[in-house]
């Protein structure tokens, strides 16, 4: 099949908002990668459209280039490790892991400003006796890194931290090309700063001018013409219901376990994602 069809010689499988956009971009700006600026999401949702469709994503890669893909939904997907395992047995794999809570925060407001969900926090983030959130199942770290290493040795899987990229940002893509083997190459993503600052600074001006309207309109808080168009203006001004602190402690809560059984099967002090007791404790 190699002979047929250009394959990925490295993947990198997500989590979900843990900055593996960041990642990608580091590695899509080494001379000696190539990688698509789309998502295939062959191994979870498209498997079915088979080799050939898969194939396309690589084949701008060029002849001195390593080509390789980043799905962020195939780390918590049951069926892309064994897909992968198929197909690119050797293949290196990268995961970079993010405090559960605040990863599954993140995912939450991208989905609001989206307009794909539309209530507060609590309808999508609150686990129950009978039912698990998507977003929260996405953050079982444990449980889904067990299932890759069912298929794959631990020495195939690099794994990373969120924390890693915003402490040490070159020592992760330093970690990362030599796992990939290849040469070391960095890129101040500058552009991407500026345009961060420039929407934060946009925000702020838009709140300030919003303030006195919210004081005048405070009357009809309730009324569901106005609530309805007030979601629809809070997703256009980028502004999104604030994760409440009782929220947070019960999230923190829930994936304590997760966590404590992942910090000793990577070796990774991960005391500061666990609630202030069991950090003290």
């Amino acid at each position: 099949m190699s002979g047929l069809h250009i394959l990925p010689q490295f993947i990198l499988l997500g989590a979900v908002k843990a900055a593996t956009t960041w990642l990608a971009f580091q590695l899509r700006h080494n001379p000696a990668l190539y990688l698509p600026h789309v998502e295939p999401h062959f191994f979870s949702s498209q498997f079915s459209r088979g080799f050939v469709w898969y194939s396309q994503f690589f084949r701008d890669a060029g002849p001195a280039q390593r080509p390789g893909e980043k799905s962020s939904d195939y780390f918590a997907h049951p069926d892309a490790a064994r897909r992968i395992a198929d197909l690119l047995p050797d293949v290196p794999l990268i995961v970079q892991l993010r405090n559960p809570v605040d990863r599954a925060y993140s995912e939450y407001r991208m989905q609001y400003r989206h307009g794909r969900i539309e209530g507060p926090p609590e309808e999508y983030l609150m686990p129950s006796a009978t039912a698990l959130p998507p977003m929260l199942e996405s953050g079982l770290y444990f449980q889904h890194l067990k299932r890759w290493l069912n298929h794959f040795p631990r020495e195939q899987i690099k794994i990373l931290l969120y924390d890693d990229v915003r402490e040490r940002p070159v020592w992760v893509v330093e970690e990362v090309c030599a796992h990939i083997r290849v040469p070391f190459h960095f890129t101040e993503s500058r552009r991407e700063r500026e345009q961060a600052h420039e929407h934060a600074a946009h925000a702020q001006r838009l709140q300030k001018l919003l303030a006195p309207i919210r004081q005048a309109v405070r009357p009809l808080h309730g009324n569901r013409l106005f609530e309805a168009a007030r979601s629809k203006l809070n997703r256009s001004t980028g502004h999104c219901p604030s994760l409440h602190p009782a929220l947070r402690t019960h999230l923190e809560d829930f994936y304590a376990p997760e966590v404590e059984r992942l910090g000793k099967l990577i070796r990774r002090d991960l005391s500061h994602w666990l609630p202030v007791a069991r950090q003290a404790a």
